[in-house]
């Protein structure tokens, strides 16, 4: 971890500022890496200059970071030659001026962020919604607090159960089946038979299938088993074996499901350094699977966990920062919400917005799974 700031105050410590380092152990148990230690003075300059261009876009130089310090310019210019030493800035082109590295951005959310940044609060009304919906809302709303890129993963489907079954007969041979789950997905499959179905036999359906089915999981092999009782008629369990896929099948055929909101919100801002970010940034979203993996590992996280450029694990998100947290129930995570963007985002908005929105959509999965 890092050391306590008290350590270094009280006079300059020894040695170069590249010698001034402190291993850290990362959040997540990856090996050791060294983290620089700064005087108070360093830290205050990278933070000016780290707001500075958050909020500009442009290289920070020594002049206007002067402006409310005691320090002149060549104080100033000292020590941000230092912290570029450090790797905490970097020194672009022929400007005179310095732009943060991701280093100096890990420093800054890690150290320096403020408690409470400001902007707009993110608020849900998730009450009465269905599961899909109220991803949808997290997603939009998230995405413009934030102006970046929004990402909900949805639940898992087999942590879903059965809450009711509806069997309807449309045409003579024709039959659909509705199936409605604990968290409000709903799933309708129409079957055709070879001769009349007698509506009374899908009465018969659907009250036994609501009877010996609900409640259990999409997953649970109790599902399978009920559709095959040996004590039904062969008319009974012929017309149960027709229906059967629209149960065995949904689990089977099931995808992970990302919600995704702020493309173009997030082009707009135009906040890309380069082109090729925003390239990046594309085919990402043409690969959902790269985002899925991203925020599967999420899971294991208690906080929101920030990763920034090239600690991102996927190289496609090697030039852009996540922010993420885990929602779900106390006994089990579900899914992520996350928002991706340029390392020139606002970390303290996103921070703040992520870690409210997984609390929040918790709080609803809570309530939708206690009705089971």
């Amino acid at each position: 971890m890092w050391f306590p700031a008290e350590t270094i105050q009280g006079g300059p410590l020894a040695g170069s500022a590249r010698s001034r380092c402190a291993a850290a152990t990362e959040p997540d148990g990856s090996r050791p890496t060294i983290k620089p230690v700064l005087t108070n003075r360093q830290e205050l300059v990278l933070r000016k200059v780290v707001e500075e261009y958050l909020e500009a876009g442009a290289p920070v130089g020594s002049k206007a970071l002067a402006e409310g310090v005691e320090w002149g310019p060549s104080t100033i210019r000292h020590e941000l030659a230092n912290l570029e030493e450090l790797g905490l800035l970097a020194h672009p082109h022929t400007s005179a001026g310095r732009v943060p590295t991701e280093a100096g951005y890990r420093y800054f959310v890690d150290r320096l962020l403020p408690a409470d940044s400001g902007g707009p609060r993110l608020s849900l009304t998730l009450v009465r919604r269905e599961l899909d919906e109220a991803m949808r809302v997290t997603t939009e709303a998230l995405s413009q607090v934030t102006n970046l890129l929004a990402l909900v993963s949805a639940p898992p489907i087999e942590t879903s159960t059965i809450r009711h079954i509806e069997v309807l007969v449309l045409q003579p041979q024709v039959v659909m089946v509705v199936v409605i789950t604990s968290t409000g997905g709903v799933t309708k499959r129409m079957f055709t038979f070879a001769r009349a179905v007698d509506p009374g036999l899908a009465d018969w359906g659907a009250s036994y299938l609501n009877e010996r089915l609900v409640g259990l999981g999409l997953g649970a092999r109790m599902l399978h088993q009920r559709l095959h009782d040996p004590s039904l008629s062969p008319i009974e369990l012929e017309f149960l074996d027709a229906l059967a896929p629209v149960f065995t099948d949904l689990e089977e055929s099931a995808v992970e499901t990302l919600y995704v909101e702020g493309a173009s919100r997030l082009l707009r801002v135009g906040r890309f350094a380069e082109v090729s970010e925003l390239n990046t940034l594309m085919d990402m979203l043409e690969r959902r699977v790269t985002l899925i993996g991203a925020l599967r590992s999420v899971l294991s996280q208690r906080d929101v966990l920030v990763r920034i450029g090239t600690e991102n694990d996927a190289p496609a998100l090697h030039s852009l920062a996540l922010v993420a947290a885990a929602y779900g129930l106390p006994q089990r995570r579900l899914g992520a919400v996350s928002v991706i963007g340029p390392l020139r985002m606002d970390y303290g908005r996103a921070i703040r917005s992520v870690r409210e929105a997984a609390h929040q959509l918790s709080s609803f999965i809570a309530d939708v799974y206690d009705e089971r």
